[in-house]
């Protein structure tokens, strides 16, 4: 191979000798995989079908056009599409597979697991199923449900390990209907706590657990009840399990328990570090209140966000958006998002497709009422990404309408995962959130802004008055008259 053809004619990045060259060059593997997995019409012949090749101005072939591509018809089926092994393709391949492994005992899938089996079969992209069901855990996991060795129950599939991939199937047996929907949030708690309280102290677990049901899990089960709920949510209930523990184990250390627990017991605890400790309030007020422990003063010290970023930082940030094509679509929306609406990272992962509209030629979203236009280049930006939305050619979410789909069935991308993400970009997600708010009260007044991006008045009338807005005294509705 010249020195001049060591790198892909598609991507960029160096390849080895062993590269499959196509007629436009040498091509990478991620690029192969990726344009044998394109379908659509051919621009040379106009038929509609696998169209890997490319022309010079970015216009899709297919193989014949192409021309030297290789045949990608499937021995089995007769569908164009990447052969995996003996002649057939991934979707063979992964048929043969799910057969076997969702097999009840009498040669034929398990009739309760068929939707999970035509979901599996089906995906857009079979590659990641084969990949799925080769891991040892994953087979001896579907191999139990289909020979019912345990229950195909929510309780059934708790016997189950590792738990994250438990997890994730059980998203995909809700999803396809054959488990009634449960909130998974509060089954992995549930799960996480059965595992950790165990391995506390003998003389604290009966507290803990009585602090986990009638506190924490009796949040939990009200905040379900109005919805689902967030990763946050069960970070926080977690945390204040976990500081719950942390602290009785501080007590034992001085020699007390929480029953002759001193105020200077208290004090010290916090001393070490308020900030990480503070979610211990609700242990220490719950112990209170239940007479485990003497009335006590609980520390309080102020927690409020951060200063907002400057006018300048977040405009520059705004064209970084628009600009910076090294950096994937999904983060660049996400963080116009942020800076331009003013969007918090849990009602952004909770967005739709729906809430985007297109009236009159104008880009409009939903955040609030009434939708909030969506100016240029920004609603260029939206409109392609709707095009190519990540985390769709699986069986997890073909058909999701989330805006930002997750890898796991039904569920959307998590705000913990859209936040790392703009951090390590370098967009700052409070700060410029809070700056985006402080401006745009500034612009309009407060209760117009609040209810087109979802924010309560006296939110927006607290930022105005901070911010030193004008508009404090406007009295919202129609003025016409």
């Amino acid at each position: 191979m010249p020195a001049s053809a060591r790198f892909c004619t598609r991507c960029g990045r160096a390849v080895r000798p062993e590269t499959n060259r196509w007629p436009e060059g040498y091509i990478c593997q991620t690029c192969m995989t990726r344009a044998l997995e394109t379908y659509g019409t051919c621009v040379g012949c106009g038929v509609e079908r696998l169209t890997p090749g490319l022309t010079p101005d970015g216009g899709k072939l297919c193989t014949d056009c192409a021309g030297g591509l290789g045949d990608f018809i499937c021995e089995r089926c007769g569908q164009e599409a990447r052969r995996y092994r003996r002649g057939i393709c991934g979707r063979c391949v992964l048929t043969e597979r799910l057969h076997e492994l969702l097999d009840d005992g009498t040669g034929s899938v398990r009739v309760e697991l068929l939707p999970l089996f035509d979901a599996l079969r089906q995906m857009k992209r079979p590659w990641g199923g084969m990949t799925w069901t080769g891991h040892p855990h994953v087979q001896r996991n579907l191999r139990a449900l289909a020979r019912s060795e345990v229950p195909l129950t929510h309780d059934g599939l708790s016997q189950l390990t590792p738990w994250r991939s438990v997890a994730y199937l059980r998203d995909l047996l809700m999803e396809t209907g054959i488990l009634p929907p449960a909130d998974r949030q509060l089954l992995l708690f549930q799960r996480w706590l059965a595992e950790k309280l165990p391995a506390v102290d003998v003389d604290h677990r009966r507290l803990l657990e009585l602090f986990a049901a009638w506190h924490v899990q009796r949040r939990l089960n009200t905040l379900a009840a109005r919805g689902p709920l967030t990763s946050d949510q069960i970070r926080q209930a977690r945390d204040e399990i976990r500081l719950a523990t942390a602290f009785l184990a501080h007590l034992a250390e001085r020699g007390h328990t929480l029953v002759d627990c001193t105020q200077a017991d208290v004090d010290t605890w916090y001393a070490d570090g308020y900030t990480a400790r503070r979610l211990t309030h609700a242990f220490l007020r719950w112990a209170m209140r239940s007479k485990h422990m003497l009335a006590l003063t609980v520390p309080h010290r102020s927690t409020s966000n951060p200063a907002p970023i400057a006018q300048h930082q977040r405009l520059a940030l705004l064209r970084q958006a628009v600009n910076r094509e090294d950096v994937p679509l999904q983060d660049r929306v996400a963080a116009m998002l942020v800076l331009l609406y003013a969007q918090p990272l849990t009602r952004i992962a909770r967005l739709t497709t729906d809430d985007v509209l297109l009236e009159d030629g104008e880009v409009l979203v939903r955040l609030g009422d009434p939708p909030s236009p969506v100016p240029e280049p920004f609603a260029g930006l939206m409109l392609a990404y709707l095009a190519q939305r990540p985390n769709t050619m699986t069986a997890t979410n073909p058909e999701a309408r989330w805006l930002f789909p997750g890898r796991r069935a039904g569920q959307p991308m998590t705000s913990n995962t859209l936040e790392l993400r703009l951090r390590r970009l370098g967009f700052p997600t409070q700060r410029g959130r809070t700056a985006a708010i402080r401006h745009l009260v500034l612009q309009a007044p407060a209760p117009v802004v609040a209810r087109m991006l979802g924010y309560h008045d006296d939110t927006t009338a607290q930022l105005a008055a901070e911010a030193g807005g004008t508009w404090r005294h406007y009295a919202p509705g129609d003025h016409a008259r």
